[in-house]
């Protein structure tokens, strides 16, 4: 026999259910915070697309701020050890120079140790060479460069004191008593200066030695180590991504250094050429300085003419100092309008600002070593970053290349029109 009253419960139940999907669609409404258009499209409230970009915005500046301070532990780190990191860098650096010679013997049948023994000979008798030639003249005319360092002083000081500054002998006075007095309270700072430099002149030995003996194992055994990375790490499509970044990273690292070096020897050759016609003092010191500076760019560049041309006015006039300044102008605007471009349009591929940014960086953290190397080492960031965003193109189903050979060809459009 049925129950009588289960007829109601079941209409109950029926009611209930009835109403929960009206009640959900209503919390989902106000969770949602939602509302339709006149159109009929159901659009999020401004409060609701405001907080879900602030939202985003706190979770990417988030994860910029554990990358920012990652990046600031990894200097801290590399500070710690750059007594083993500068020798590494710079045997690799070297060795990006003194590669091809060694690859050469190598393939003529030269055994490893013994091509490399080879090459590291030549580059030491060439420096040598370099230094034995130049210091004789430096000891020459130093000192008669100095004595005209003192008389172009006192031509300064006589038109200082001339029309229209008209300055008095009681205010050069004072101010060169001013200075000696700095000199004379900073005497201990600057004796503890003389001995820190003999610390620092034994470790610039030390950095050497362990240069010279990292580079020749570099060069000696340099081939093997890809391989043994590719098997130390698991090999893909292409091989490893470690041993892929790598050998991209070298390849641009060797473009780059050679690149300059060819630049850097025009543009001393140029410079160096017009110095010894004008007979400007310390000529062969100043070819050395300019092909090193080539090495810095543009900070570099700027640091050596300049002394040029400081080193010409003082010792042979004016007159000179704006012919060597010409000179320099031009040998400048021949690097950065032709040599550059032509030649290092495929070594590095890094804009104008980069560059400079990071011999300032480099500069400001680690003074000249650091300059030195901040370019080879943007470029080898630059390689990573572009490997990377490679792979997340590859992952996302672009096509790189035809994409990047449309944009060639939409620009060149541009450029005819």
């Amino acid at each position: 026999m049925a129950n009588p009253t289960e007829p109601e419960r079941s209409d109950a139940d029926a009611a209930l259910s009835a109403s929960a999907p009206a009640a959900q669609s209503d919390v989902e409404a106000h969770v949602t915070d939602t509302h339709v258009t006149d159109d009929g499209i159901e659009h999020p409230t401004r409060g609701r697309v405001f907080l879900r970009g602030l939202r985003s915005t706190s979770t990417v500046c988030l994860q910029i701020l554990l990358v920012l301070a990652f990046l600031y532990v990894l200097l801290i780190i590399g500070a710690k050890f750059w007594v083993v990191l500068l020798p590494t860098v710079l045997a690799i650096v070297m060795a990006t120079v003194l590669w091809p010679p060694v690859r050469w013997l190598r393939a003529h049948r030269v055994p490893p140790a013994a091509a490399t023994i080879l090459v590291l000979l030549l580059a030491i008798a060439v420096v040598g060479g370099v230094i034995g030639a130049i210091v004789p003249s430096v000891v020459d005319q130093a000192p008669h460069l100095a004595d005209q360092a003192v008389d172009g002083v006192r031509r300064v000081q006589d038109w200082v004191q001339g029309p229209p500054l008209n300055v008095g002998d009681e205010q050069i006075s004072s101010f060169v008593n001013e200075i000696t007095g700095k000199l004379q309270q900073s005497a201990s700072a600057i004796a503890s200066g003389v001995f820190s430099g003999v610390g620092v002149a034994t470790s610039a030995l030390i950095t050497i030695f362990t240069s010279a003996v990292l580079l020749f194992f570099f060069l000696k055994d340099g081939p093997r180590f890809v391989p043994w990375l590719d098997r130390t790490m698991g090999t893909t499509k292409d091989g490893s991504h470690v041993s892929v970044v790598l050998v991209r990273m070298w390849n641009t690292l060797g473009g780059f250094i050679r690149t300059q070096a060819i630049v850097s020897f025009v543009d001393a050759a140029l410079i160096g050429t017009g110095l010894l016609v004008l007979q400007v003092p310390l000529a062969g010191v100043l070819i050395v300085i300019t092909f090193m500076g080539g090495f810095i760019p543009i900070v570099g560049a700027f640091v050596a003419g300049a002394l040029a041309v400081l080193i010409a006015l003082v010792s042979n006039g004016v007159t000179t100092a704006l012919i060597v300044l010409g000179i320099i102008l031009v040998v400048q605007q021949l690097e950065g309008n032709v040599l550059q471009p032509w030649l290092q349009a495929k070594s590095m591929d890094l804009h104008a600002v980069i560059v400079l940014l990071a011999v300032t960086l480099g500069g400001s953290l680690y003074g000249i070593t650091g300059a030195f190397l901040a370019v080879p080492a943007a470029s080898c960031l630059a390689v990573a970053v572009r490997y990377y965003l490679e792979q997340v193109g590859k992952a996302a189903g672009e096509q790189l290349e035809a994409e990047d050979d449309e944009v060639a060809r939409e620009v060149g459009r541009r450029q005819i029109d």
